[in-house]
């Protein structure tokens, strides 16, 4: 497809645009009010029709409009915009499928409509309704009315893509609806068959077709992925009719651009962002067809009162405290997430919500006692950085003291001690930015991954992220439904591929483990070293050691590659070569004099002084111990946590380091 792409406002002039998606209801009382009231509807109309209470054309209209506002909630169910408990979706979401078309499954529809999402105007297949909005006109009466059509057709030729019991749920749908339209056939029941349903449905089609995807669509050339602000339209004017008969899709434009938007806040998303969606010349038909570019709308806009302000934006921030500290933190709910992991939530107090404030990609270090045995284990925060919500995965380890203790004893209202937030294993996010993403992560390094994922996507609402996540399987996929809820709510700017080694039915070229012979492949296909701005890659030494190796051979800055270790290389210590010093150690605001033993570490002779030092893994790989050397020199055995640039500004992992001089100054609170 050829494509004019308009060029957005300077970086620098700007505004940044609010991601509203993050506000998903507890329960969306207007879905439920329309579902609720269409369902009645229909039920009505029916009983009209078998009752010869009501004409064949008025029970057609009634039935066929029952139908079109079933599916809104369909669609909002689709993007899990209904309820912030996933089962609320699905079940809205199955009921109301049912009415809209029985052919498919609501799980097979809601796939079908993200890929419509991330491939919007796309003309090579990708985009599934492109089969109407990209239409001749003099197709479009034929079109209408078999719009699921396609979405059958794009089904089979991803049907290796979708779940087993996704594709043996649409198989029966199909074979049932089939089955009833023969049965009525032969019963002499086919005409009452086609009034209450047949005839409303596809009527319902046409127009389901013409408002929610022809008039947001036809004739815009940027696809979703060239130009996202004008690959959807908003259409204005006679709002007070158009919005409540739409269901407010004449908005569609902030619902690509929020999709996990409930339908019924789209004007109030689009009157608060205003200035920003103009900014990025956002595309705005009026009713009757005529496109108008931002100084236009601006014009006709002043007869309708003033533009609206902005939202502030909320930015992630790091622990207040200068060195990470240990407090007692109640835990909120313990949930399983896989047969060998749980999810705990804690329920941080208030007066400890500055300490335990954290950038996506830190971890928090547990402590507890276990019969008299005290054991620290170092964890990832898996929540996002805006979500007022602190929250780590653990997955269990055959043998594992703490991980065995979470699986089969935590429990909410339990308590445990908990470090401040360290680490740098993200990176700094900007609201202007227009960034592209990857992590490759495998098993349980997908928890900082997903932290940064979430953070990400909600204050870069221009940028896009790929995750390519390792597992066995789809049962040991870790946070594998809320990975689905990110891809529908970010649906045009994240996509994940997973990679599967113990899975027969997954697509063969991602059966095995993510290694550099994969990287190397997608390096030459769709994620070219020069498109892509930070690499994050967390998982088992082997894997990351390799990739890094492999990007950095391939032409990537050293300093966008972040690596993420669980624990580090356990090197045998050779001693002869270290040297005995005084080391002065400034931590929490106090200096403190130690001697070191040689071959000692930094680390080893503050604990060791009686100094309570913050530290986690004791490989290198976490970042819990970085101090900064403010006098004289010392030297890493290794190291996996700090850039580059950290390491030429003087911080060192103290638990690696050793110091080259007869005196040392290092300072954690730096």
């Amino acid at each position: 497809m050829s494509a004019t792409t308009r060029q957005p406002a300077p970086v620098a002039t700007r505004h940044a645009l609010p991601d509203p998606g993050e506000e998903v209801p507890t329960i969306s009382w207007p879905i439920v009010g329309i579902f609720s009231g269409a369902l009645a509807a229909f039920a009505f109309s029916s009983w009209a029709a078998l009752a010869h209470r009501l004409p064949g054309a008025a029970t057609i209209a009634l039935s066929a409009t029952a139908i079109f506002v079933l599916f809104t909630v369909v669609h909002d169910a689709a993007h899990y915009s209904i309820s912030t408990h996933r089962w609320v979706n699905v079940a809205f979401g199955r009921v109301a499928m049912l009415f809209v078309s029985p052919l498919i499954s609501f799980r097979s529809f809601a796939f079908i409509h993200i890929e419509h999402h991330r491939n919007t105007n796309d003309d090579d297949g990708s985009d599934p309704d492109h089969f109407v909005s990209g239409a001749p006109w003099w197709q479009l009466p034929v079109r209408f009315p078999l719009m699921d059509v396609p979405y059958l057709t794009f089904l089979v030729r991803n049907v290796k893509r979708r779940p087993r019991g996704e594709v043996l749920e649409t198989a029966f749908l199909l074979v049932v609806s089939i089955a009833l339209i023969v049965t009525s056939a032969f019963t002499g029941h086919l005409w009452m068959l086609a009034v209450v349903y047949l005839i409303p449905e596809r009527v319902a089609m046409f127009v389901l077709a013409w408002w929610f995807d022809w008039l947001p669509h036809h004739d815009l050339e940027d696809t979703q992925q060239e130009n996202r602000y004008r690959a959807t339209r908003n259409r204005v004017g006679s709002e007070w009719i158009l919005t409540p008969l739409l269901l407010s899709q004449n908005y569609h434009l902030v619902h690509h651009l929020h999709p996990s938007i409930p339908f019924h806040r789209y004007v109030a998303a689009w009157k608060r962002n205003e200035d920003a969606y103009l900014e990025r010349d956002a595309a705005i038909g009026t009713v009757f067809g005529q496109q108008l570019d931002p100084s236009e709308y601006r014009e006709w806009k002043m007869l309708n009162g003033k533009l609206a302000r902005l939202l502030p934006i909320r930015m992630p921030k790091r622990s207040s405290v200068r060195a990470a500290v240990f407090h007692t933190v109640p835990i909120a709910s313990v949930d399983r997430l896989t047969d060998d992991s749980v999810l705990i939530q804690f329920d941080v107090p208030d007066e400890l919500r500055d300490q335990f404030s954290f950038e996506p990609g830190q971890h928090i270090t547990v402590r507890t006692d276990l019969g008299g045995e005290g054991v620290r284990r170092n964890y990832s925060v898996c929540s996002s950085a805006v979500s007022d919500t602190l929250a780590i995965a653990v997955k269990h380890i055959p043998g594992g003291a703490f991980s065995t203790h979470a699986m089969e004893h935590l429990r909410a209202g339990d308590t445990l001690e908990l470090m401040t937030p360290t680490g740098s294993f993200g990176t700094p996010l900007d609201a202007l930015a227009r960034r592209t993403y990857v992590a490759m992560v495998a098993g349980s390094g997908i928890t900082p991954a997903l932290s940064i994922v979430q953070t990400t996507l909600a204050v870069e609402t221009e940028s896009r992220f790929t995750l390519i996540y390792g597992n066995r399987d789809a049962d040991s996929t870790m946070f594998r439904e809320e990975l689905e809820d990110l891809e529908a709510r970010y649906a045009d700017r994240l996509r994940i591929i997973h990679v599967r080694s113990r899975d027969p039915r997954h697509p063969a070229d991602l059966r095995g483990r993510v290694d550099s012979a994969k990287l190397a492949t997608w390096l030459e296909v769709d994620l070219a070293i020069d498109s892509v701005d930070e690499w994050f890659l967390c998982g088992p030494v082997e894997m990351v050691t390799d990739l890094r190796d492999l990007l950095l051979e391939h032409g990537a800055e050293s300093g966008r590659v972040h690596v993420e270790l669980f624990h580090g290389f356990q090197q045998r210590r050779v001693t002869d070569d270290f040297t005995a010093a005084t080391v002065n150690i400034g931590l929490r605001g106090r200096q403190r004099e130690v001697d070191l033993a040689a071959g000692d570490t930094v680390l080893e002779a503050a604990l060791k002084a009686g100094l309570d030092a913050p530290y986690a893994c004791l490989g290198g790989a976490c970042g819990t111990c970085k101090a900064k050397v403010l006098m004289g020199s010392a030297t890493m055995e290794q190291n996996f946590a700090l850039p580059s640039a950290a390491v030429d500004a003087g911080y060192v992992l103290t638990c690696q380091s050793h110091p080259t001089t007869p005196t040392l100054s290092v300072d954690y609170d730096a």
